[in-house]
């Protein structure tokens, strides 16, 4: 389904005078346009008219470097080092309630089925500093994304740098690099003249990656091209955390141009629920941009369309975050 953009809706160019100096920011023009996907997985659809007000956002993931900064002025302690409060998980078992996170541990042959359990495995031990375990570190990737953040670390980090998670709306704007109905961050090609544009899967998923041995996961911030904005890594390398709560589809597209959404802020923390764990009250938050486990035999979200949800409480080996700033 077509919808057009009114003409009339003017794109605001002009960026206004930062006020973090020193860090290195964006300024995303703000526009109407068309937010979604209805070529891919039916939670991105339908495709309908936004309207975003102009906003700076972080040039890269936010890096270990960073994150370190962070902890070391706050003595902030993540959810992975925390253990879980068994009244939040009933019927779990008991010797499971100890601080870990979720590590993908790749298969050595193939697998069948969706049971995600064939390659994640819950890690006590594991966390921002340790990110595959308590035997392993991150000497050597202080310029890769920080992972196993939960939700309330990435918004804990981003109240201390005077700045905001991105909405859906605003992150989806940002990833499309001014290429508005495009399928990628850079074009209608995945991997345009041979060239990658992003740390995705190299292979068959989850068991055969044809990447060098050491490569395998995250990579260092600004590895591959920019977009448009000259944003890195917006596609790929490790999902990113938005405000928004999660929703199974998006809203329909508005009949009249008077009625496009101005500044959505997703759906109802109601509707996040997991309905699969009725018994577990963890809101869902959406995550955008894909991760360097997307692959074309498995999962096709490294677009800006793409959209997954996440538990608040949940940390991954490939989910981070950045920030925005709003004038």
């Amino acid at each position: 389904m077509a919808i057009s953009v009114p003409a009339s809706v003017q794109e605001t160019s002009s960026a206004p005078s930062a006020e973090h100096a020193g860090r290195d920011l964006v300024w995303i023009p703000g526009k109407t346009y068309m937010m979604g996907s209805e070529r891919h997985y039916p939670e991105e659809a339908p495709v309908h008219p936004v309207t975003v007000d102009g906003f700076w956002i972080d040039t890269t993931p936010v890096t270990n470097r960073q994150f370190a900064e962070f902890v070391k002025a706050t003595g902030h302690v993540t959810m992975a080092e925390k253990a879980p409060d068994p009244k939040d998980y009933p019927g779990a078992i008991p010797e499971m309630l100890r601080a870990g996170s979720l590590v993908f541990t790749p298969p050595s042959k193939p697998v069948s089925g969706p049971d995600i359990s064939q390659w994640w495995t819950f890690k006590f031990g594991a966390n921002w500093r340790h990110p595959l375990g308590p035997r392993s570190d991150i000497r050597g990737k202080f310029d890769h994304p920080v992972v196993h953040v939960a939700y309330s670390d990435a918004r804990a980090y981003a109240e201390w740098a005077g700045l905001d998670l991105p909405t859906e709306a605003e992150w989806e704007l940002a990833a499309r690099g001014g290429l508005d109905e495009a399928e990628y961050g850079w074009g209608d090609e995945l991997v345009p003249n041979g060239k990658l544009m992003a740390n995705t899967w190299q292979g068959i998923f989850p068991h055969k990656t044809l990447k060098p041995k050491g490569h395998e996961r995250t990579s260092a911030v600004r590895s591959f091209p920019p977009n448009g904005y000259g944003l890195f890594d917006m596609i790929g390398n490790v999902w990113e955390w938005t405000h928004d709560y999660w929703s199974t589809r998006h809203p329909e597209a508005a009949a009249k141009a008077c009625c496009i959404p101005k500044n959505p802020r997703g759906g109802r923390v109601e509707d996040s629920f997991d309905p699969c764990q009725p018994e577990i009250r963890i809101p869902q938050r959406v995550l955008k941009g894909g991760s360097h486990l997307c692959a074309p035999n498995y999962c096709r979200r490294y677009r800006p369309a793409a959209r997954h949800a996440e538990p608040e409480d949940t940390s991954t080996s490939h989910v981070g975050f950045r920030c925005v700033k709003r004038p």
